[in-house]
């Protein structure tokens, strides 16, 4: 009967329900905008110049710069290109010297611990944000928006992109007119230089899985 009781205490114990997860850590506007003005500086360009590189709004940039506006990810990587900056030191919260070349050591992101950072649309949770020297930038992510009139633009960016969805259901809309649906488990690889917007289809947001791998290299837009 002893060994019975002590038997019953240990599944009791296995099934007690974990802790909630705290909250992920939010990138705070401010502190990203501050990155982005001190690479602009460091590089002697005004707010002027960097705009005529990257093709983004002065008002834009320097509305980013004070941390006024959230940014998405095609403003970003412009931004990250005219400044020869590497995408995720944007966002990293301390600036660590970058790993010697050809060498990358693991990098673990705990669930519900990636840094978040909060646009209308989209909540982009940044995955291995601490490591550098990355050839993709992977994201999870949940999708607000529910129709393309959410956007002021199209997004696109030069590179290729990688969705994966984890709950929710999701479409993705090419400015060409060509449209996915996506359900949990389905995924989509794509041109990034092409015009696409996420979209979350019925109540509850899309959450996606995503991987970018930015390039230089311009291909033909008329694949989509």
């Amino acid at each position: 009967m002893a060994k019975a009781a002590v038997m019953d205490k240990q599944a009791e114990e296995s099934h007690e329900p974990h802790e909630a997860h705290e909250a992920p850590p939010a990138l705070d506007h401010k502190l990203v905008g501050g990155h982005l003005r001190q690479a602009r500086k460091a590089r002697g360009l005004t707010l002027t110049e960097l705009s005529e590189r990257s093709g983004i709004a002065v008002s834009t940039i320097s509305k980013a710069e004070r941390g006024d506006i959230a940014l998405t990810y095609d403003k970003f990587a412009a931004l990250a290109h005219s400044l020869e900056l590497e995408f995720d030191a944007i966002f990293r919260r301390s600036r660590k010297r970058s790993q010697p070349p050809g060498v990358m050591k693991p990098s673990f992101t705990a669930n519900g611990k990636q840094e978040i950072y909060d646009t209308p649309n989209y909540e982009y949770g940044m995955l291995a944000n601490n490591l550098t020297g990355k050839r993709m930038v992977p994201m999870r992510a949940h999708i607000r928006a529910r129709a393309v009139s959410d956007f002021p633009e199209y997004i696109r960016h030069s590179g290729e992109e990688f969705v994966f969805v984890l709950a929710g259901k999701l479409e993705l809309r090419f400015e060409k007119g060509k449209s996915f649906k996506l359900m949990p488990g389905d995924s989509l690889y794509f041109d990034s230089s092409i015009g696409h917007v996420y979209l979350s289809l019925g109540k509850d947001d899309a959450e996606v899985l995503v991987c970018c791998v930015d390039t230089d290299e311009h291909r033909p837009n008329d694949a989509i």
